[in-house]
């Protein structure tokens, strides 16, 4: 397992939270995310061998927000 975290920009709310939150616990590989608001940031636990840090990022570009 690996843990990454990831930028977000464009959260303005709970409703962006729970966006990402649930966009990145869909993804085959993803084990937990932790979306934080207050400091624009998504924390995954993911299996590197499903899934890779850019996909991740596209998840959520693809949701509307901003990744890096």
């Amino acid at each position: 397992m690996e843990q990454t975290v990831i930028q977000v920009t464009g959260m303005s709310c709970q409703g962006c939270v729970r966006n990402i939150t649930d966009v990145l616990s869909a993804l085959a590989g993803v084990r937990q995310a932790v979306v934080d608001l207050a400091q624009a940031t998504a924390t995954v636990d993911y299996d590197n061998g499903q899934i890779s840090r850019a996909a991740l990022c596209l998840a959520i570009e693809e949701a509307g927000f901003d990744a890096q």
